[in-house]
């Protein structure tokens, strides 16, 4: 059968990595039992994206070539458990499908670069990137309501999480105080990237030890910490009419809930409008479950080590072309971190 790849972009990096990819693409969709009518590729980041259309049916799938170096089987079956839970509970997210043999993911060849990777393959979701509604919006009204639905539906996982026991065996990383702040966080040693001089160091490593210590003290009660998406920003999000969805679940782990919400508010520090994003984030989240007062006043020290750990997840991929917000990004941590101390 003859199958019709279509590539999203037009550069060169992205018709190669159509190339390179498609072949163990459709091995994967083999093994998930799908005969793709279309195979389009999506996205080659972190992880490699296609979209599959059904030649039998016409239902579309999100198939994803996971990179090998990140997790381990184990942690990516836990990452499929806990979203099938997520969408039992009624929060719209990619549903994860099993293989014919009843696997959640089955191992392909990438010929091209002699890698192995797994494929998971999920129902697909639709709506538009957050971000990109956000971009286009000129009512700041409107770009208040996606925001509100954002807090909605990220206080209903945090519900279904901290109401959720995860069955024996789960496994999924943690971004608790020494995830995030210890002397080996898990995405990576921001204080070493070659941005910041010798004195900057020093000062991040000063601040590092703070925050690690206000983590310690603030606890890891139910109410504040459980699994979190922590990558939940306006990227992760698609908004399609009153509905909102939640894709890539990639960075899911055990976390603060404030850890999410930093992330959904980092990108729009310098907006115009942060404040009236953050506060209708708010309260979307607080229609759907409570956060004190006492809690949120938290929330400027998570947006600092989100910022943090940006620039540390970049100093683990030298291979990456610099982020051309990088100079601005360490202006603002350098100013806040300097001086900053917890207010816990």
């Amino acid at each position: 059968m003859r199958h019709t790849i279509r590539r999203v972009g037009t550069s060169g990096m992205t018709a190669d990595a159509a190339q390179a990819y498609a072949p163990a693409a459709l091995q994967a969709l083999a093994a998930f039992g799908v005969e793709p009518a279309e195979l389009r590729f999506v996205h080659l980041g972190e992880n490699v994206t296609f979209r599959a259309t059904d030649a039998r049916d016409g239902a579309r799938f999100v198939l994803r070539l996971h990179r090998p170096w990140y997790h381990d089987i184990a942690a990516l079956r836990s990452e499929h458990l806990w979203i099938r839970a997520l969408v039992q509970a009624g929060i719209a997210a990619p549903e994860p499908l099993l293989t014919r043999a009843g696997e959640n993911f089955a191992q392909v060849e990438i010929a091209a670069t002699g890698e192995r990777r797994w494929a998971g393959l999920a129902r697909w979701v639709e709506g538009e990137l957050l971000a990109d509604v956000v971009a286009a919006e000129t009512d700041s009204a409107a770009n208040a309501r996606h925001f509100a639905q954002l807090g909605s539906i990220m206080a209903a996982m945090h519900v279904q999480a901290t109401t959720w026991t995860p069955p024996a065996g789960f496994q999924r990383h943690a971004v608790d105080a020494d995830g995030l702040m210890g002397p080996e966080p898990f995405w990576g040693p921001f204080w070493d990237h070659p941005v910041f001089s010798r004195a900057e160091r020093e000062m991040l490593l000063g601040a590092r030890d703070r925050l690690h210590a206000a983590l310690v003290r603030y606890g890891k009660p139910a109410r504040t910490f459980s699994l979190i998406h922590a990558d939940l920003h306006p990227r992760n999000v698609l908004i399609d009419g009153a509905q909102a969805a939640v894709i890539d679940f990639d960075d899911a782990g055990f976390g603060w809930h404030l850890y999410d919400l930093a992330v959904a508010l980092i990108g729009y520090q310098d907006h115009p409008d942060f404040a009236t994003f953050r506060d209708a984030c708010i309260a979307g989240y607080r229609s759907v479950r409570m956060i004190s007062d006492d809690d949120l006043t938290l929330l400027p020290m998570f947006l600092l080590i989100r910022d943090l750990a940006q620039v540390g997840w970049f100093y683990q991929r030298p291979e990456l072309p610099r982020l051309a917000a990088l100079p601005r990004l360490k202006r603002r941590i350098c100013a806040k971190a300097a001086n900053f101390e917890p207010p816990i």
